[in-house]
């Protein structure tokens, strides 16, 4: 089956108001994107210099170090214990695996792909890879029986929404009782702001809470990007059911997927070093400070956005105004209407700009208060 036509790409339509916003006297604060700004590690910089002798060809399936450090980590910060080497796979950054999941697993043309309503567009765009419909909905009751692949997104892009065990173990559930795969986007996990995830751990899809000791047909997705500044690095990984790990295993060997020895060695290094993690937490939670009540001055109401990178926010009126009147302060943000159809009142900030410029924003929006 040939590809079907792609949507075109949304943020083409945003040139006008960085432009508008660019014209500012104080510069453009761009909130838009959620591109770390800070440094990355230097654990992982040493790690990364160290294994720069990278003559053979990399292992698809990963170092046993990394196998390891994957299965180590998920006990260690995830509270999912029982996992093996088998139950887990390096993947080239998230976005590959999210857009070709549908296709290595074997989704097709009268399979639905379901997912959140407030949603990443790869998603979508993965079931248009593998021939297949997708269909946005956060019930688990209005899934359809032809659902071949569920996913969840938690904490979420773009409106930072928790699932806790008991929403998570309805979703499991349902899939099951499906015969779908479900699969939790889980990259900003270990990002949690309000109660209760100020404190408590934000839940996995593989928690024994949720699944018990069954891992059938449920996958994690994991990345390094947020939680270690390493978007450029290209480090991410997958686990749960050693069946779809195992096939999805064959079909990256096939296709030659195979993450650089370097990135690996430095993905050894940052799932092995917790405190880094910890000051880069702290960092976007002082921005997050400093925007939110800047926000609400301004007029906004932020929803959910108890967990995650960005703030989910809305002033009651169709998003491009928004972003226009945004623009106008030199403040970049991205519209609710690039996540779907359902929320076109809403905006979406990111907590990735320097300090400086986090601080920039909040005064220019209390001053237009």
């Amino acid at each position: 089956m040939a590809l079907g036509e792609l949507p075109d790409y949304p943020w083409d339509l945003m040139t006008p108001y960085r432009e508008r916003a660019a014209r500012h006297p104080g510069g453009t604060v761009d909130l838009s994107i959620g591109s770390p700004v800070d440094a990355t590690p230097d654990v992982v910089r040493d790690a990364l210099r160290e294994a720069t002798d990278a003559h053979a060809y990399p292992a698809t399936t990963g170092t046993p170090e990394l196998r390891a450090a994957i299965v180590d980590w998920f006990a260690r910060r995830r509270g999912v214990t029982g996992l093996t080497p088998d139950h887990v796979l390096p993947t080239i950054g998230s976005k590959e695996l999210v857009a070709m999941l549908p296709f290595m697993l074997g989704v097709g043309a009268g399979d639905v792909v379901v997912h959140p309503r407030a949603a990443y567009p790869t998603y979508a765009v993965g079931a248009t890879f593998a021939g297949a419909d997708a269909v946005a909905s956060d019930d688990p009751a209005e899934w359809p029986e032809e659902t071949a692949l569920v996913w969840l997104n938690s904490p979420g892009n773009p409106d930072g929404r928790v699932l806790d065990v008991e929403a998570l173990r309805a979703a499991h559930a349902r899939a099951r009782e499906l015969g779908a795969v479900v699969v939790n986007d889980e990259c900003y996990a270990e990002l949690g702001w309000d109660a209760p995830w100020d404190e408590l751990r934000v839940p996995s899809i593989l928690d024994p809470r949720v699944i018990g000791d069954d891992r059938t047909d449920t996958l994690a997705v994991y990345s390094l990007s947020k939680q270690s500044n390493m978007a450029g690095y290209r480090g991410a990984f997958v686990a749960g059911c050693r069946t779809r790990i195992a096939r999805l295993l064959n079909v990256r060997k096939h296709a030659g997927l195979m993450p650089p020895a370097p990135l690996q060695a430095a993905m050894v290094a940052a799932l092995g070093d917790d405190a880094h993690v910890a000051e880069q937490k702290a960092r976007y939670l002082a921005r997050r400070d400093a925007l939110v009540p800047a926000l609400i001055a301004a007029g906004f109401r932020i929803d959910h956005s108890e967990a995650g990178l960005y703030l989910w926010a809305t002033e009651g009126r169709d998003a491009w105004e928004s972003i226009d009147r945004l623009a106008g302060l030199g403040i970049v943000a991205g519209p609710g209407h690039f996540y779907g159809p359902h929320f076109p009142e809403h905006v979406r900030l990111s907590l990735t700009a320097t300090d400086e410029r986090v601080a920039e924003a909040a005064a220019r929006l209390s001053a237009a208060s």
